[in-house]
């Protein structure tokens, strides 16, 4: 029998074993607590505390049994070891609170150190404990504190009552901190009054019972103290400086102009805060001459963001869509800064595509349509088809540029490119829309690139100028027919197009599409699951079979008006995100409440100076009723619960409120005349109501299904149309001419 050995290999000094986690957690416990008296440093403690930090920051919740230890370190002076512990403390408290409230005296004890920053350091770490017994402990220090010879104390006990105030707000409002924190705002030090500002911001922001208000004296002392802030301070400051509601013209303008030059400022949160108040106090200056000189001082900032890297660029481009939208003369001779670069993201090419579109005019037009030619031709397909979109759009927008802008897209089309066909497609039929009558002699191109259609809009498209145009195109029902060949398959969209297209042709040109409309209707009704799709189809079809000059008129009648301007927002909305340039809600160019829920909404608060556009006059002064119920309308005083259809019920007469004659002259005689007037109309509507019943009852009865074989609707003669067609499920012909 064999033996076996075993040999022991002894382990590298720099190979650890792994080893449980309590016992890692001891092994810190006997680095914090070890270290000689010789150690005046505590460098063997600084390093048991890194570690046992980088463990903490791993979420390594073992962590928590060290609390006694850290709480006996933290009364070591020293700043870094201080830090530490406090980081620990914060992050571990809420999970021990019984231990963390052995912490609150040395904290007390370190906020009467003579080193400020371990006065503000042992604050800052109080406030962020949302334990009961820390919170407070807490507010009578920061009364204190609050007055600190030290600007640097002063600013941390300011942010600290916002904190305090997240905790437990009614608390907060009881106390005196409010007010106190407003006394900082004639504090000496323009550090302490911006983040007493900030505070105070936060504070109202969720708050319904405080209201911030500030005069024309304070706004001007703040604007006073910018230059002598930081950029966050700046930022504050400019923040604050929304809720000011000027009452003169006079003042705006001076504020405006003494603001101005924080728009050269190095940080971009700083310059877009700066635009935001300048746009906000425009709408209280009457001189719009003084408005043109702000707007062109608002447009070299914007341009000088462009500078910086993508994402910075983007946040001022999402910002300059809005600005450009309120405000057209900024930015109105600067296209060209909008010219995309090669190395530019995607992102950033889409966002300036939009601003080249908007800033695009007849003076332009020509180098606008020269850029977007090289646009076409690169190689991102996603650009490629918006720069041939917004050609289209540019026709458009531009009427006398349309043949210009035609001319490019056939152009590209001539290329064979399918993405670029496509798109010149679905533009091409928006340009028809806009110009009807005029540029068809391009159908011939469009028709010789059917083969490269296969997305649902281009199709749509090509479909929709077969059938608006069958009567001009020679071969319209073989076209149309070629795309029947696949008509089960195709999704919703092509398959309404066709349907619709088909009945014009039939109504244009009644000889050639008669054997396809049954056809398409018949699948439209019988094999299909979708309802718009149906419902179209039997409305169309009952339309076909009764009156063929009222289908012509309604499926061949005049379009609604196309324009490029769908994208803008409503003057409402558009208000509002002026008065938000610079948040994240400008990105995604949305409400703020819908980017976050808990944010109060702004409005132009009121004043005598406000200069308020029309167009917002129209939208808050006229306010539409509220929606009445259907049994209201038609009768204003009619109660919601009487039917006149119901035989004997019989409605309410008008109430006290709305009978005024009776109100004021107290007439008894007058009041019951004008009861029985009421009731003879609510009786001369019901019976109106019942013939209407009877009509349209008999009316139904015609127009019912019939077997297979027979017409759909009844027979066009019963309506009196003497050139109704029957639409059957076999074909298509008036009567009398055979079927």
């Amino acid at each position: 029998m064999t033996a076996m050995m075993f040999v022991a290999y002894p382990i590298p000094p720099n190979i650890s074993l792994p080893q449980t986690r309590q016992g890692k957690v001891a092994e810190l416990r006997l680095e914090l607590n070890s270290g000689s008296k010789k150690d005046k440093n505590f460098t063997q403690k600084k390093i048991a505390l890194k570690k046992i930090v980088a463990n903490m920051t791993m979420s390594n919740n073992d962590m928590v049994g060290l609390f006694p230890d850290i709480v006996a370190c933290m009364a070591i002076q020293s700043l870094e070891i201080k830090k530490m512990c406090f980081l620990y403390l914060v992050n571990y408290a809420r999970m021990k609170p019984e231990i963390a409230v052995k912490a609150i005296p040395v904290l007390e004890h370190d906020m009467e150190d003579p080193n400020p920053l371990v006065r503000a350091l042992a604050l800052r770490t109080m406030s962020y404990i949302h334990v009961r017994e820390f919170v407070e402990a807490t507010v009578p220090l920061v009364k204190h504190l609050l007055r600190d010879i030290d600007p640097y104390v002063r600013k941390t006990a300011a942010f600290c009552v916002a904190k305090l105030y997240d905790h437990d707000r009614h608390m907060v409002e009881a106390s005196d901190l409010i007010d106190r924190l407003n006394n900082l705002l004639r504090d000496d030090n323009p550090t302490v009054v911006a983040s007493a500002l900030a505070s105070l911001m936060d504070i109202w922001e969720r708050s319904d019972a405080i209201k911030l208000t500030i005069d024309y004296s304070n706004a001007s002392k703040m604007v006073a103290i910018l230059a002598d802030c930081s950029e966050w301070g700046q930022t504050y400051i400019l923040e604050a400086l929304m809720s000011y509601v000027p009452q003169e013209s006079g003042e705006a303008l001076l504020l405006a102009e003494r603001i101005a030059p924080r728009l050269s400022h190095s940080n971009s949160s700083v310059v877009l805060t700066c635009i935001r108040v300048i746009l906000y106090l425009m709408n209280y200056i009457s001189d719009q001459k003084q408005i043109s000189a702000l707007c062109r001082k608002l447009s070299p900032p914007l341009v000088t963001l462009l500078a910086k890297g993508p994402e910075v660029q983007y946040l001022a481009l999402r910002n300059a869509l809005l600005i450009l939208q309120r405000r057209p003369e900024v930015l109105r001779n600067d296209i060209r800064v909008f010219f995309c670069k090669y190395n530019d993201p995607i992102y950033v090419k889409v966002t300036k595509l939009e601003l080249i579109f908007m800033l695009a005019n007849e003076k332009n037009i020509d180098e606008v349509l020269t850029e977007l030619r090289e646009y076409a031709t690169e190689i991102d397909v996603h650009f490629v088809r918006k720069a041939v979109r917004a050609i289209g759009k540019l026709a458009i927008k531009i009427e006398p540029a349309a043949k210009r802008c035609i001319n490019l897209l056939l152009e590209l089309v001539s290329t064979k490119v399918t993405y670029i066909v496509q798109e010149a497609t679905v533009v091409i039929r928006n340009i028809f829309r806009k110009y009807p009558n005029q540029y068809e002699s391009i159908i011939g191109t469009l028709c010789e690139h059917l083969d490269s259609l296969d997305e649902p809009e281009a199709k749509a498209a090509m479909v929709w100028v077969i059938g608006q145009y069958a009567s001009r195109i020679e071969n319209s029902d073989a076209l149309l027919e070629d795309f029947l060949y696949s008509f089960a398959e195709e999704p919703v969209e092509v398959q309404l197009a066709l349907l619709t297209a088909t009945v014009k042709l039939f109504i244009q040109r009644p000889t050639k599409g008669q054997d396809l409309v049954p056809r398409v209707l018949k699948w439209a009704t019988e094999e299909t699951d979708n309802p718009d799709l149906r419902d179209r189809a039997y409305m169309y079809w009952r339309l076909l079979s009764t009156d063929m000059e009222s289908a012509k008129r309604i499926v061949m009648g005049e379009k609604p008006a196309i324009t490029a301007e769908s994208e803008r927002l409503d003057p409402v909305t558009l208000e509002e995100m002026c008065l938000n340039v610079g948040t994240l809600a400008t990105v995604y160019l949305k409400p703020v409440q819908t980017v976050f829920r808990n944010a109060r909404p702004r409005k132009l608060p009121d004043s005598p100076c406000l200069q308020r556009p029309d167009y917002l006059d129209y939208a808050t002064a006229h306010q539409l009723p509220n929606p009445k119920s259907l049994s209201q309308f038609g009768q204003g005083h009619q109660p919601s619960d009487f039917d006149p259809r119901v035989p004997g019920s019989r409605p309410a007469p008008p109430s006290s409120a709305n009978n005024t004659q009776s109100q004021q002259g107290g007439n008894l005689a007058q009041a019951v005349h004008d009861a029985d007037a009421y009731f003879t109309q609510q009786a001369n509507q019901q019976a109106a109501v019942n013939d209407a019943d009877a009509y349209f009852a008999q009316q139904m009865r015609q127009m019912q299904i019939q077997q297979p074989g027979d017409s759909f609707g009844g027979d066009a003669g019963h309506y009196g149309y003497g050139q109704g067609y029957v639409v059957s499920q076999s074909s298509a012909y008036q009567p009398g001419m055979g079927g």
